[in-house]
């Protein structure tokens, strides 16, 4: 007699606490069927901290010392952009001395972000180091050097920005206070320094091992006829998109989904993903990069454009290069200068804007009362508009990983989500596994 009881579904089930060496904490839900990878939760359960809110009802003048409160790794990202959608409400033009001095400060946060990034993150992960500890006993000169590379970009936080975490000289119209020239000159030698070590570090990461993985991403930066893009651009991608930063929200939108408390992104009326980032910024802008770093991304072995997220650390080295050579031309070339801050009057309107933060492309709108407070605040970071380009990128991966353990299938989707260098934090929160099989 023959049993005709269906077998019954088998249950695997793996999780990860925290994901380690990024900022924040959230968790992924993976659903196998009969050997088939049915669906991926990139799900961020931390409860959302309601900076837009925070915002209505303040002046003004209150935004960009609150906004740099969502990041402390990147919180220069949030006070340019928002000064910049502001500057625009109100019609602000500010002096080219003040743009300059703008980069440089944006080149601090380069610096010292992609140095945490590259030497106390992800590295590991190509010599299969549990933590920077482990890795700085097999390279103590490597991590040593790379720490060197991070505190000069600090030193210039706290020089432009008044400190280096949360920074609080950024002021809409311009800073509170400028330089003096012997402020910035004495970094000379280390910003010196710092581009050799820059381009050393760009070679030894350039010889790593990376997984096989193109994708047909769809990347997005902004776009600068005359520099490399940090403040100012038009909105571009790899498949032909090229638009004012005003056309932000007609090509792009957010959708709440129910595993996350964190919005998802997505270009319409297509609903596809697309992805932002330092990978994305060089394939669009390799031309306007420093002429070292240009060098260098023809020496790394990189075929442009580059659709391989795990090589987006070797973007991260040249972009290291590019802001060392971009700061000691512009310190070289310093002069205090007055005013400071451009004056202006408050009256109703809306302004928005774009930047580039470390992580990738960022957008902010702001409406204003004719008292000059806060009516209205839309801020969109980088890691939320990455987080269903991610999803999308497990669910690729995932087939080929599910023949091993639960603990080299935690570690392998770890890994691939540290080379996007998720900042959590900025979109809420980051990564518990869960594997079921059934």
């Amino acid at each position: 007699m023959t049993d005709s009881t269906p077998a019954q579904p088998q249950e695997r089930i793996i999780k990860v606490d925290a994901l380690s060496r990024v900022e924040g904490e959230g968790g992924l839900h993976v659903i196998v069927e009969n050997g088939l990878v049915k669906d991926v939760r990139l799900a961020i359960y931390e409860p959302p901290r309601f900076f837009e809110a925070f915002l209505r009802g303040r002046p003004l003048e209150d935004v960009p010392d609150i906004t740099a409160r969502i990041c402390g790794i990147c919180p220069v990202a949030y006070q340019m952009t928002c000064v910049h959608a502001l500057e625009k409400a109100l019609k602000i033009v500010v002096s080219p001395e003040i743009q300059t001095l703008r980069r440089l400060l944006y080149c601090g946060e380069w610096i010292e972000s992609h140095g945490v990034h590259i030497h106390l993150l992800h590295i590991a992960d190509f010599f299969g180091c549990s933590s920077s500890i482990e890795l700085a006993r097999k390279f103590p000169a490597e991590v040593n050097r790379g720490l060197r590379l991070k505190k000069i970009g600090n030193r210039l936080l706290e020089i432009l920005g008044g400190r280096a975490v949360h920074p609080v000289n950024v002021a809409v119209g311009g800073f509170y206070r400028v330089p003096k020239k012997d402020e910035l000159t004495a970094l000379l030698d280390d910003l010196t320094w710092g581009l050799d070590a820059a381009i050393e570090t760009a070679r030894w990461i350039a010889k790593f091992e990376f997984p096989d993985f193109d994708q047909a991403y769809e990347m997005v930066a902004l776009q600068n006829d005359h520099e490399y893009p940090m403040n100012e651009g038009r909105i571009a991608s790899t498949h032909d998109l090229s638009i004012e930063v005003e056309a932000f929200e007609q090509n792009f939108a957010e959708c709440q989904v129910p595993h996350s408390t964190a919005l998802h992104a997505m270009r319409i009326p297509q609903q596809t993903t697309y992805f932002v980032g330092p990978l994305a910024r060089v394939n669009l802008n390799r031309d306007r990069l420093s002429r070292s770093a240009f060098q260098l991304s023809e020496e790394v072995g990189v075929r442009w454009p580059c659709m391989n997220p795990y090589r987006s650390i070797i973007a991260r080295a040249l972009e290291v290069v590019h802001a060392y050579e971009e700061a000691l031309q512009i310190v070289r070339n310093y002069r205090s200068f007055a005013p400071g801050r451009i004056s202006y009057n408050a009256f109703e309107s809306e302004g928005m804007a774009a930047t580039e933060a470390p992580r990738g492309f960022m957008f902010h709108r702001y409406r204003i009362d004719k008292d000059g407070k806060i009516t209205f605040a839309k801020i969109v970071p980088p890691t939320s508009q990455n987080q269903r380009q991610i999803e999308k990128d497990l669910q690729a991966i995932l087939p080929s990983l599910l023949e091993q353990s639960d603990e080299e299938i935690a570690l392998n989707c770890e890994k691939l989500i540290r080379s996007y260098d998720p900042c959590i934090s900025c979109s809420t929160h980051f990564l518990k596994l869960k594997v079921e099989r059934r």
